[in-house]
C-alpha cells in the first residue's frame, strides 16, 4: 500500500513538473511573439494569420490568445476556446503579406502605352482618349473619312498642320496631336467635355454658331458615344475628364 502511494505520488510530481515545464515554454513563446507583434504592426499594414499547433495536430487560426494559469484561452472567429497549456505545442508566429500599391490600369485595347503617354503629357485623361479613337476609327491606324479625316483620332488636314502632325498615319504622332488638340478644346470650353467632343467632330465655329452642340445627328451621336461612359466613371470615383 505505502509502496503504491510513493509511485502514485512520483508520477503526479512528474506530471506536475511536465506541465510547469510546457507553462514556461508557452510563458517563452508568447514573449517571443508579443514583440513580433508589436513590431510588424507598426509597420506598412499587413494581412495577418496567427496559428495554435496542438498537440493532436490541430491548427487553429487565432486572433488573440491569454493565459490563466494552466490553461490558455485563445481567441478564434466566432468566440474562444480553453485548453491546458500542455496541449499547445507552438504559437506559429504571424504571416506577412506586404500590401501592394495600387496601380491604374491602362485602357484595354491596342496603343495603350502610347495613349498613357500623350495623356500624361498633355493633361487629359487617357481613358477619355482612348474612347475618342474608339469611336473615332475603331483603332484603325490607317482609317480615312469621306471628309478627308485621317488616322486613329481622325485629324483633318489643317488640325495634323496646326499640332505639326508630319505623318497622320503614324499612331504615335497622330495620338499626340489628337490629345493636344483635344486639350485646348477642353480648356477653351473650360472643362465642359460634351461642348469640346461637340468641337472636336463639328469644328468649334460650329458650336459657337449654335451656341452649344449643334444639331446634327452624327456629332449629337458622337457625344453620346464618347461622353455617357466618361460621365458615368466621374460619378462612379469621382475622377475628372478636363484637362489638369
Amino acid at each position: 500500500m505505502l509502496s503504491e502511494a510513493i509511485a502514485l505520488k512520483a508520477i503526479e510530481l512528474r506530471k506536475l513538473k511536465r506541465e510547469e515545464m510546457n507553462r514556461r515554454i508557452i510563458l517563452n513563446l508568447f514573449s517571443l511573439c508579443v514583440p513580433l507583434y508589436v513590431l510588424l504592426t507598426s509597420a506598412a499594414p499587413m494581412a495577418r494569420a496567427d496559428y495554435a499547433v496542438l498537440r493532436s495536430g490541430v491548427r487553429l487560426h487565432i486572433t488573440g490568445y491569454e493565459t490563466s494559469g494552466d490553461r490558455v484561452r485563445l481567441t478564434v472567429e466566432g468566440g474562444s476556446v480553453e485548453v491546458a497549456a500542455g496541449e499547445i505545442v507552438s504559437i506559429e508566429p504571424e504571416d506577412v503579406f506586404p500590401s501592394r500599391p495600387t496601380v491604374a490600369p491602362l485602357p484595354d485595347g491596342p496603343y495603350a502605352k502610347l495613349i498613357r503617354a500623350s495623356a500624361e503629357k498633355h493633361g487629359v485623361d487617357e481613358n477619355l482618349i482612348h474612347r475618342m479613337i474608339l469611336v473615332e476609327s475603331n483603332f484603325n491606324a490607317k482609317a480615312v473619312s469621306r471628309r478627308s479625316a485621317f488616322g486613329l483620332m481622325q485629324l483633318l488636314p489643317q488640325t495634323a498642320a496646326q499640332y505639326s502632325v508630319r505623318n497622320v498615319f503614324d499612331p504615335a504622332q497622330n495620338i499626340d496631336g489628337g490629345t493636344h488638340y483635344m486639350k485646348d478644346l477642353l480648356a477653351r470650353y473650360h472643362g465642359d467635355l460634351s461642348l469640346a467632343l461637340a468641337a472636336y467632330n463639328a469644328g468649334p465655329q460650329m458650336v459657337q454658331r449654335y451656341g452649344g452642340i449643334p444639331p446634327f445627328p452624327e456629332t449629337q451621336n458622337y457625344v453620346r458615344k464618347v461622353a455617357k461612359p466618361m460621365k458615368c466613371k466621374e460619378s462612379a470615383d469621382g475622377s475628372k475628364c478636363a484637362s489638369k
